[in-house]
């Protein structure tokens, strides 16, 4: 069983509705809870943080002290809130939840901490989103479990010093260059999370299918696994869609035909690009040459703000090398031509054009 939850306050970001956006949804908690794993052995993947956390657990439950301050760094979808939720649960203790954007001011924050039992765990999501007055607070309450509350004002101020009960401060984050430098410096481990490989997610797809009742083939959840951009939430998701067209489609069996045939409706293909993936290589290639062009004229030709483009669309195609950027803008790389069946151009390469990411040639 998780551990007991003693508060609340998440606030996912509103995201694209995409199948393949690994940003959470208030319609999928349900499911979540049904599959996350309760315990180390059930999680699967990051091995080395796992048995990193595995020891760091075991030598406070000997010494009787709280587990050291953990940071999970990484892209959404890969487990940190899962992983603080066992991390409580291996201890003992129970995990007390919140959000950086629900905590608003130092109030709030002292009325988190002063509730804390001994060594309890309180997981703080998207902890680069507090504000610096509730940052600044949190230091003192993270290094000498103490936090200071001023009452009044002027001269007729008094500091009342509230000490705590020593607990564990396990944040996420899905931008840690957001995190100022004393706060980073106050976690005893970082841990970053990295894309799943394809062999780990088809695991946590036949484990998810067993939790939901869903019969599903060896090469259906290989298939399943290897379009789910590395993202065991995507993994799920994407099971569940499967799930609804092999209950229609295959009297409920979910073969490797069936989930071919649900994820192709759903357009995301056998490289884990969707619709608006292709779209964005498409625009590059066949308006622009393959490039450069720069960010703000693919935001006007693809109607949709630079922030999204930045941050939910480019991190992916660069990744699997799609899409270089250079100093004059984005180029189609090789691998983008041959994905799209276009015939790559020859050209010459301009002065500016660097290659930090992805080939071009």
């Amino acid at each position: 069983m998780p551990p007991r939850q003693a508060s609340s306050g998440r606030d996912a970001d509103e995201d694209l509705e995409r199948e393949l956006d690994a940003s959470p949804r208030a319609e999928e908690r349900p499911y979540e809870i049904t599959l996350r794993p309760a315990t180390f052995d059930d999680f699967v993947g990051q091995e080395k943080i796992k048995d990193n956390l595995r020891i760091m657990v075991e030598a406070a439950r000997r010494r009787g002290d709280p587990v050291d301050h953990v940071l999970f760094c990484g892209p959404p979808g890969l487990g940190k809130t899962t992983l603080a939720m066992i991390l409580a649960e291996e201890r003992g203790v129970s995990l007390h939840m919140a959000s950086g954007p629900a905590i608003e001011h130092k109030g709030q924050l002292a009325a988190l901490l002063t509730k804390l039992e001994p060594n309890d765990v309180l997981f703080i999501d998207e902890i680069h989103r507090l504000s610096a007055v509730v940052e600044e607070n949190l230091y003192t309450a993270v290094e000498d479990f103490r936090i200071d509350i001023v009452n009044g004002d002027g001269a007729y101020a008094q500091t009342l010093s509230l000490n705590l009960n020593p607990f564990t401060l396990v944040a996420a984050t899905t931008r840690t260059g957001l995190l100022t430098n004393p706060m980073r410096t106050r976690f005893g481990y970082p841990a970053r999370l990295d894309y799943y490989a394809a062999d780990e997610l088809a695991r946590i797809v036949r484990r998810s299918a067993g939790l939901l009742g869903v019969d599903v083939s060896h090469d259906a959840s290989e298939e399943m696994a290897r379009r789910a951009r590395g993202t065991p939430r995507i993994a799920n998701r994407l099971l569940r869609r499967a799930r609804d067209f092999a209950e229609v489609l295959a009297n409920g069996k979910l073969n490797l035909d069936t989930a071919r045939e649900a994820l192709d409706r759903l357009d995301v293909d056998h490289a884990g690009l969707d619709e608006m993936d292709r779209k964005f290589l498409q625009v590059i290639i066949d308006h622009y040459d393959g490039g450069p062009v720069g960010i703000e004229t693919l935001a006007a030709a693809l109607s949709e703000p630079r922030d999204t483009l930045e941050d939910v669309y480019e991190p992916f195609l660069l990744q699997q090398g799609y899409l270089a950027r250079t100093a004059r803008g984005r180029v189609a790389t090789r691998h983008a031509y041959e994905h799209l069946k276009r015939t790559m151009p020859n050209r010459k390469r301009g002065p500016g054009d660097t290659e930090p990411q992805g080939e071009l040639f």
